[in-house]
């Protein structure tokens, strides 16, 4: 994939920050002090630990600890319902590996082909691809994937290395190996099984021992899964099994709100987790042992949750780093979960709420930020929101290129976002190596329904601190769903002048055609079925603008956004705005 250069990258900020978003990929020093210094102290004594522990990674030594008593056979291999695809598996078995976008043909050296970055690597080592291979069937595809499992244990299963050792790496390998087991390697010869066994054992020794490893949020459970997988599976696992539930049981308190959202804020890593927990009672369940009761609990409280952030299409919301997922893999979590079908539509700990009337959706983000720890991906969104009218999206936000830095920090920048821009400075202060710094947006909701019509009133202080000023934003949504009506309130707060700019964004999907009236007073929308909006906007200039969408979370598409600017003046700056149907009109 080619990805575009630092003038396509500031286009989507529009006139940009003047944060720096440390895009450049450089160790900004400062900021990596500022984010430990963010850190809760539980982890960051457990992120200490893990990084003492490391000389003893490579002392030849510790592979003597295990016991040489050979295993040859599971106790058992737990269900994996998932589908993988057939044509992904083709080329596996061709030599071409594609991640996030970026495909690589006959990859050298294989397990850390240069030109890659840390996450497509991180996703070589997590072995879900396996999945792939058996879509693709027959006995090449099994044969590709033992020689794949043995190369990999001879090349990197013998000693430590920072990527395919990486907690959350491990335990996404060991849950990959063990629900494809039966695949690849059930029928395979007695010498790979014990091969394969040894390294698994290996492996499940080392997770238990890093764990927590400083991790934090789905990284933590991913993790956790696949150390009570190889307790389940494993003859010698009892002690990981009982080591990772005794950690399950503390992780999800903390990480799953009370309304069912997941701490960090973001819709795909509400179904990563989601996922994952689902997996893991599956599994118990088939092992013969009684799932805890925290795991249940917090499945039924997610699965509401994660409707609330579906989009019409079956995908999710853009926010704090999400990617519109698959609407199939959304279906088959949920119905695993069972429970309820219907959506929660607000979220008052999370700080999300979902207006639908009509064909009209909007999914708002009227949260504070993620707490300091849970916070790596966070986005400065405050206030923004999403419009899909049946399964065509019309309103969005950026999304984020989670395999390269330079669209993953940009594409956090509230620019990014359909909400308001003060002094081209985000409303929370980013840090250019993932987290939050001090200052946070707090954000205040309050919904109101009078028959069938839809309000709601946001505020955010994010740019009190620099500014002196609150942002207010009010929306209306008829009850036809034909008539979206907004307000964007600045108050200054003080005394004192306030002399800022400001731009409000309405990021468009790529598959809305946009087009400014004659007049310039107002911006015709137009979905692919047709559907034609018009936008308006009353103490603002409106223009239309170039931006860059990522929502499927790979490849970059070009977009428009719609785009009012202004300048604060007095007490009180308001635009008004509105967003109404139009009949068949054409652009």
């Amino acid at each position: 994939m080619t990805i575009a250069g630092e003038g396509e990258q500031s286009a989507v900020a529009g006139r940009g920050s003047r944060e720096s978003s440390g895009w450049d990929g450089k160790v900004d020093l400062k900021s990596r002090l500022a984010q430990i210094k963010n850190q809760p102290k539980p982890l960051l004594m457990a992120s200490v630990a893990y990084e003492l522990k490391k000389p003893f990674f490579f002392l030849p030594s510790l592979s003597g600890l295990l016991s040489s008593q050979r295993t040859t056979d599971l106790n058992f291999t737990p269900p994996d319902p998932w589908p993988g695809v057939a044509s992904t598996g083709g080329d596996i078995m061709r030599g071409r590996l594609s991640f996030f976008g970026k495909a690589v043909e006959d990859p050298l050296p294989f397990w850390h082909p240069r030109g890659t970055s840390r996450d497509w690597q991180m996703a070589l080592h997590g072995f879900d691809w396996l999945r792939d291979l058996r879509a693709t069937g027959g006995d090449g595809a099994r044969r590709t994937a033992r020689a794949l499992v043995a190369s990999w244990i001879e090349n990197e299963g013998q000693s430590w290395n920072r990527v395919s050792w990486k907690p959350e790496v491990l335990g996404r390998r060991l849950s990959s190996w063990l629900g494809q087991y039966e695949f690849f390697a059930a029928s395979a010869e007695l010498a790979f099984r014990q091969n394969l066994l040894r390294s698994l054992q290996r492996q499940a020794d080392h997770l238990a021992w890093v764990l927590p490893a400083g991790l934090s949020g789905a990284d933590v459970i991913t993790a956790i899964k696949g150390l009570i997988l190889a307790g389940c599976c494993h003859p010698r696992g009892k002690a990981w099994r009982s080591r990772g539930l005794t950690m399950l049981a503390k992780e999800l308190p903390g990480q799953i709100l009370t309304d069912g959202g997941h701490v960090e804020r973001n819709p795909s890593q509400q179904l990563r987790v989601l996922k994952d927990l689902v997996d893991l009672r599956a599994a118990l369940h088939a092992a013969g042992i009684e799932p805890p009761a925290c795991l249940q609990d917090s499945i039924e409280r997610m699965a509401p949750m994660l409707r609330l952030m579906r989009h019409g299409d079956g995908g999710l919301a853009l926010f704090n780093g999400a990617a519109e997922e698959a609407g199939w893999q959304v279906d088959m979590v949920l119905q695993r979960c069972g429970g309820p079908k219907r959506p929660q539509t607000i979220a008052p700990e999370l700080g999300f709420q979902r207006l639908q009337a009509g064909r009209c959706l909007i999914l708002v983000d009227c949260g504070s930020p993620p707490a300091a720890g849970h916070d790596m991906r966070a986005h400065s969104g405050s206030l923004s929101f999403e419009m899909s009218l049946g399964r065509e999206r019309l309103i969005v936000n950026c999304g984020a290129q989670v395999s390269h830095p330079a669209w993953r920090n940009v594409q956090r920048t509230t620019a990014a976002h359909s909400t308001v821009t003060v002094g081209e400075t985000n409303s929370s202060e980013l840090l250019p190596q993932g987290g939050l710094g001090s200052r946070r947006a707090s954000v205040t909701a309050e919904r109101s329904e009078d028959h069938g019509n839809l309000w709601l009133d946001l505020f955010h202080n994010g740019y009190a601190p620099l500014f002196g000023l609150r942002h207010h934003r009010r929306l209306y949504l008829a009850a036809d769903g034909t008539d979206l009506r907004g307000e964007d309130r600045l108050e200054l707060l003080s005394a004192a002048e306030s002399e800022q700019n400001f731009t409000i964004r309405f990021h468009l999907h790529p598959d809305v055609r946009a087009g400014l009236t004659q007049a310039a007073d107002s911006v015709l929308l137009q979905t692919e079925s047709g559907d034609g909006w018009r936008m308006r906007a009353a103490g603002a200039d409106i223009s239309l603008e170039d931006s860059v969408y990522l929502g499927d979370g790979n490849t970059p598409r070009r977009s428009q956004q719609v785009v009012m600017t202004g300048h604060c003046d007095g007490p009180e700056t308001t635009v008004k705005w509105a967003l109404q149907r139009e009949r068949r009109q054409r652009v």
